[in-house]
């Protein structure tokens, strides 16, 4: 019987049965295809071992004068500029209060480390909030540096208490103390890192979630979102539907962002803004959703812009290009994203157009589509001058006209989703893959723990597993790899290696590929299975015998389970002159329908697919 070549079309396919997407893939994980055939992703590696404090919801990476290359990371908690994997905190002061005389209580008593600091004021902490003390005295055996260092904050017992946990232990029961000349410097309040949901009317906006489901409220019940841009080599960002903040990178990287508005000559800067950014060509600071000219309120559909080339100057006239538009279609903007040509903005419902047009209106707006929905703030990416989103049933582009991307994995990844932490969602790319990935909950799931991906260079589709909370999706070449961050806190540099260094040393990626099902004749007779001779490439493995682990399934009925033969793994064997491995993988598999599966189980291995072989033949009809 003549051999069969094992050949699929490239990319997954989830959109029918098993066995209707005959001569495809039908499941995988870690892997991707280049020149049509399936090979492993690259591995990943910590940047640094440090963590950083709280989950990174965006990253963002620049380059200042002084050649300084700095990653912007923005968590529930706090804000750090990673250089050279030494993470710098930057969270900016909400407000310094004097604590007066003896603001320093002992109240755990003997042993205990926690105290009560009092304040002149009413301090505005919450829970988990950050404070630094300084200039106080040793109190009741818990040192001056115990005390005068960053803190987390515990309990507010009122507005004018709050308590810390010291790295001491007082000496004996509730004492007051600390001296006369304390202060306390307040970081901004700490976010939330999930979607705290409401239900009925009024919990959320007109079409955020589906009819009689769940729905975030808008006012601090969503998590911790940033956006962040240049301003030259300076940074500006902002907390979703908060203050925007301004780092001065002549200032270094061990000073602390401060508020934009406090910036020396700031006029009628907004001070509650849901999205910016810094339009590239004609340079104006732009914020989508914020508030009107004297008013604190947000207005969730009003676009404001300042003076071009200013930082400050947001007050409308006759002799400068500040301004502002008001979209007319939704109940709010959700996001917006830059290309060279114009500016896309998505409201809750509706894509506009944004493009600079000169005096006396200084930017146009123009209406692109209605019913266009997009699934979080976080998922729509520009590459090459393209913007791809995932919208809440489809993945969508647009060129000039938006499109429909056709997705073979469609209803595999939108019926496995947690709408409910959409906000989580994010895009990424690999430029040199021609990738788009988008990091998604899956339904059951509270955090991000899959991806899906569209190579847009092949228009294909595949997806897998990974936890990844934020990605570095500038492709600005400032960096040697592509970066992301997980639940666990670390900054990752992915493609980097062949293994998973989660952990800090190498664990295997479990990478596999699996195929739809195949027959003989439509399945009329039994196939009998005795060898694979198989056809992949080890290149770049590091370790001396890689391997791939062959295995074939097979069912007589489309609706029966699988019945797995043993599985057995080809080997490299010498790689000089020519890239040799094992010959043939003996088996036995008998069945109507047939399925192999390849994957890797051991670390420093890097393996691509070819068109291996199956010896198969007919084997009657019972």
């Amino acid at each position: 019987m003549p051999l069969s070549k094992l050949q699929f079309k490239p990319g997954i396919n989830r959109e029918g049965t098993n066995y209707s997407n005959e001569g495809g893939w039908f499941n995988g994980d870690k892997i991707r295809f280049r020149a049509g055939y399936a090979e492993r992703i690259g591995g990943w590696t910590r940047v640094s071992n440090t963590q950083v404090t709280g989950t990174p919801r965006k990253i963002f990476d620049f380059v200042t004068l002084d050649s300084q290359n700095l990653l912007f990371i923005g968590t529930e908690k706090k804000v750090f500029l990673e250089n050279a994997g030494t993470f710098n905190d930057i969270t900016p002061i909400r407000s310094t209060v004097s604590l007066g005389s003896n603001p320093v209580n002992t109240t755990g008593g003997a042993g205990s480390g926690v105290v009560t600091v009092t304040t002149q004021a009413a301090h505005g902490a919450i829970v988990g909030d950050f404070v630094t003390l300084a200039s106080l005295t040793t109190t009741d055996g818990i040192t001056a540096a115990q005390l005068n260092t960053e803190h987390t904050i515990t309990s507010v017992p009122s507005t004018t208490t709050f308590t810390i946990t010291t790295a001491g232990s007082a000496t004996s029961g509730s004492t007051a103390g600390g001296g006369s000349s304390g202060t306390a410097a307040f970081q901004v309040n700490v976010g939330l890192n999930t979607t705290v949901l409401g239900s009925g009317w009024g919990a959320g906006t007109w079409g955020r979630f589906t009819w009689g489901s769940a729905a975030g409220s808008l006012s601090g019940q969503t998590l911790r979102l940033f956006s962040v841009d240049n301003f030259g080599e300076d940074l500006l960002f902002n907390i979703s539907d908060g203050t925007v903040f301004y780092w001065d990178a002549t200032n270094g990287t061990s000073t602390r962002a401060v508020r934009l508005d406090s910036l020396t000559g700031a006029s009628d800067v907004p001070t509650v803004v849901r999205k910016l950014l810094v339009s590239d060509v004609d340079r104006h600071i732009i914020f989508f959703g914020t508030n009107p000219v004297g008013t604190g309120i947000l207005d969730p559909l009003l676009i404001r812009f300042g003076s071009q080339e200013s930082l400050t100057d947001f007050t409308p006239t006759a002799t400068n290009t500040a301004g502002d538009l008001r979209l007319s279609k939704g109940s709010e903007i959700i996001t917006a994203v830059q290309t060279s040509r114009q500016i896309l903005v998505y409201t809750d419902q509706s894509l506009y157009s944004m493009q600079f047009i000169g005096a006396p209106f200084t930017f146009g707006i123009s209406l692109l589509g209605d019913n266009i929905r997009i699934a979080g703030p976080n998922t729509a990416i520009a590459v090459n001058d393209i913007v791809f989103w995932m919208g809440q049933e489809n993945f969508y582009a647009y060129d000039g006209r938006i499109q429909t991307i056709p997705c073979s994995v469609r209803d595999y990844v939108f019926n496995d989703m947690n709408n409910q932490q959409s906000f989580k969602f994010h895009a990424g790319s690999i430029g040199s893959q021609t990738e788009i990935w988008w990091f998604y909950v899956s339904s059951g799931a509270t955090e991000i723990d899959r991806y899906v991906v569209y190579n847009y260079g092949q228009q294909i589709w595949y997806y897998g597993t990974l936890v990844r909370t934020a990605w570095n999706d500038r492709a600005s070449g400032l960096r040697s790899f592509p970066q992301a961050t997980g639940a666990d806190f670390f900054l990752y540099n992915h493609e980097d290696g062949l293994d998973d260094f989660s952990t800090g040393s190498a664990v295997a990626i479990n990478a596999f590929i699996e195929s739809s099902d195949f027959d003989i004749g439509d399945g009329q007779q039994f196939m009998m299975v005795n060898r694979i001779l198989p056809d992949l490439s080890f290149s770049g493995s590091s370790t001396s015998s890689p391997s791939a682990l062959f295995t074939v399934k097979s069912r007589d009925f489309s609706g029966n389970n699988f019945t797995e033969s043993p599985s057995g793994s080809a080997v490299r064997t010498a790689t000089a002159p020519v890239e040799q491995f094992t010959e043939k993988i003996d088996l036995r598999a008998r069945g109507r329908q047939m399925s192999v599966r390849v994957e890797n189980t051991d670390t420093g291995v890097n393996w691509r697919l070819g068109a291996s072989r199956l010896d198969a033949r007919p084997d009657g009809r019972r």
